[in-house]
């Protein structure tokens, strides 16, 4: 009999749709509005997510380094995600004692808008073997990015992090 897991991003599929299985060792914490956490399969609205959170490494010391992604793995929707995964965010050499608002942003934040069902929207953190200093090049297109393979390809290994949360489109009823 298989082993059940209660780690939520196992069983929100982060793990699997976006990143292979990997141990957390330091803590990030993502807030939107300065007021808005990120737990891992909580809802927010996209109204609340409109511009970039902060995003805060915790573990990490004054000579490492991160990159963040913030990725949806459901695009166009949840049932058929064929464009899977559409990227949202790069941030590169965050130091590991600080805030991404420290880093480089190699692709600038665009807000979640889900149109058809309820999407993921995964922030994954990895830790930098060395400073990137322009090494990461963004992708040619948002659409089809592969989490996985911008890892292997700029050598960032497994991630040591990650959060997602849950969005779907706003309708007048869902504001009130």
């Amino acid at each position: 009999m298989a082993k059940m897991s209660s780690d939520p991003l196992v069983i929100g599929r982060v793990v699997g749709d976006v990143v292979d299985h990997f141990s957390s060792t330091v803590k990030m914490s993502v807030t939107y509005n300065s007021n808005k956490h990120v737990y891992n399969g909580h809802e927010l609205f996209p109204s609340t997510v409109t511009s970039k959170p902060r995003v805060e490494v915790h573990g990490g010391d004054m000579r490492s380094f991160f990159t963040l992604i913030m990725t949806d793995p459901d695009v166009p929707g949840p049932s058929d995600p064929y464009l899977r995964e559409h990227l949202h965010w790069i941030v590169t050499d965050i130091p590991g004692t600080t805030d991404s608002s420290f880093g480089k942003e190699v692709v600038s934040y665009e807000m979640p808008r889900p149109n058809i069902g309820i999407h993921r929207f995964a922030f994954v953190l990895f830790k930098q073997k060395k400073r990137q200093l322009g090494c990461v090049r963004a992708p040619a297109c948002r659409d089809g990015f592969n989490t996985r393979n911008f890892a292997q390809e700029n050598e960032l290994g497994l991630p040591v992090a990650a959060v997602y949360f849950n969005c779907q489109r706003e309708t007048a009823a869902r504001r009130r």
